[in-house]
């Protein structure tokens, strides 16, 4: 079995209107996408969550699939008239069955954090077997160790713990950052997230790692202080939630905050100097990692 995949690069504030009715006509699927990724002309465009992106890509590209028998002229031109466009300029590919399963395997290589730490997915064999090889596989909930925010805290959690420390994983994803601190010696580690979805893939990816870390959502934790804690979420609810954190933090203990972007670094670490004495941030592809000590109070 094969497929025909059209690409057609059109003006942005028509490619949503223009993709709809390629769905309409019969498309299988259809993406939208930088007309110019991977070029120097490629545009970042970053937003918060519940925040409206205030720009669109200066021109997009539709990437939409149809059955190998299709008529492609004639479904383009169709999508075209009910949009009121003339009938765009495409290119057109044929896309064989294959492995498709095998062919995302193959995407995700073990991924190296330290001399000592590298996460391994399971279809892969640990390349530095003598090292601590956590096993996450890519999955719903984010947080496999490719992203930078991650890799930062991963790397923090790797060179700070003297093991024994109580952790905190505030916005735990897939748990990663709670199960590698237990492989790194800390005594216990809760992750808490408000997707029921991702302390479900915590937990199975601890189960998974042999560790015995605890997950659930923010109404279900424990009011509690701890040695260490986490937070890979982004600038907004970092900004919303530096009370909360800061609550959850022994006199003395530490705090890890990542998903920042380097422009917003300045900004949270004056808001959360108020509760810590903060260090220099550290920074990752545009990416920051914030750290800090609580200072005691009366």
């Amino acid at each position: 079995m094969a497929w025909l995949q059209a690409t057609i690069d059109t003006q942005s504030s028509q490619a949503e209107h223009l993709a709809d009715a390629l769905m309409d006509v019969g498309a299988l699927s259809t993406a939208i996408e930088d007309a110019f990724a991977g070029t120097p002309q490629e545009e970042a465009i970053f937003g918060e969550p519940g925040e409206p992106v205030d720009k669109l890509w200066s021109y997009s590209r539709i990437i939409t699939l149809f059955s190998e028998d299709a008529d492609l002229p004639s479904l383009i031109s169709e999508a075209a008239a009910i949009c009121e466009l003339a009938t765009p300029a495409y290119t057109v590919e044929r896309i064989e069955e294959q492995d498709w399963v095998r062919l995302t395997q193959a995407q995700f290589d073990p991924i190296r954090i330290s001399d000592r730490l590298w996460i391994t997915p399971t279809w892969h064999e640990a390349p530095a077997p003598e090292a601590i090889n956590l096993q996450l596989d890519p999955g719903l909930a984010f947080g496999t160790g490719s992203h930078p925010t991650t890799r930062l805290c991963l790397q923090w959690l790797d060179a700070q713990l003297q093991g024994g420390e109580t952790v905190l994983d505030y916005g735990c994803g897939s748990g990663i950052l709670a199960i590698a601190a237990l492989k790194l010696g800390a005594a216990s580690a809760l992750g808490v997230d408000i997707d029921a979805q991702a302390v479900r893939a915590s937990r199975d990816n601890a189960e998974q790692n042999q560790v015995q870390a605890h997950f659930c959502l923010p109404d279900d934790s424990p009011e509690q202080r701890y040695d260490v804690v986490l937070a890979n979420i982004l600038a907004n609810p970092l900004r919303l939630l530096g009370q909360l954190l800061s609550s959850h933090v022994h006199n003395g203990g530490r705090i890890v905050l990542s998903g920042i972007l380097a422009e917003q670094a300045q900004e949270l670490s004056g808001l959360y100097q108020q509760w810590f004495d903060m260090d220099e941030p550290v920074f990752d592809e545009g990416w920051t990692r914030l750290t800090g000590t609580k200072r005691a109070t009366l």
